[in-house]
């Protein structure tokens, strides 16, 4: 195995390791928020281009494996600031619902007490040492980021 191939499965297993424990946590009764599943993607996109770019020669696959990781630590630290009051997360998935917050799910709806909870992005819950999810799929797609950027420059 070559020093290129070794990274871009070092960086595909990171991603699947995020993606795959934020499944497992989601099975334990973690619910994500919309945000939580927007940053799913981007994992499943850098373990796909890291399978093609494992056995494909070239810089472009793991340059996009980078962007991949890029992008979900974006994501990551955007919805850290929201959890964290930094500023404001779209209006879609966060708020008190103003009025709205003294009512049941079952008095605004017929049936809702049977739907999923709602999780709202703004939320802000400590996961481990004093971060949430969010705060460490930002720091380790930081660094599966550097790790795609030296696969794309290893020969």
């Amino acid at each position: 195995m070559t020093y290129r191939s070794f990274l871009i499965l070092l960086a595909a297993s990171g991603s699947l390791a995020l993606l795959g424990g934020a499944f497992f946590f989601q099975a334990l009764g973690w619910a994500p928020c919309a945000m939580c599943l927007w940053q799913r993607w981007p994992h499943a996109a850098a373990i796909a281009l890291g399978a093609l770019g494992f056995v494909l020669p070239g810089p472009i696959l793991p340059a996009l494996g980078g962007l991949a990781a890029a992008t979900t630590a974006g994501l990551g630290l955007y919805h850290s600031g929201v959890e964290r009051d930094w500023w404001e997360g779209p209006s879609s998935c966060t708020g008190d619902a103003g009025a709205l917050g003294g009512l049941t799910g079952e008095s605004l709806l017929p049936g809702a007490a049977d739907a999923p909870a709602l999780v709202l992005c703004d939320t802000f819950e400590p996961f481990f040492l004093g971060l949430t999810m969010a705060n460490w799929n930002a720091i380790l797609s930081a660094i599966l980021v550097l790790i795609w950027i030296a696969a794309a420059r290893a020969r």
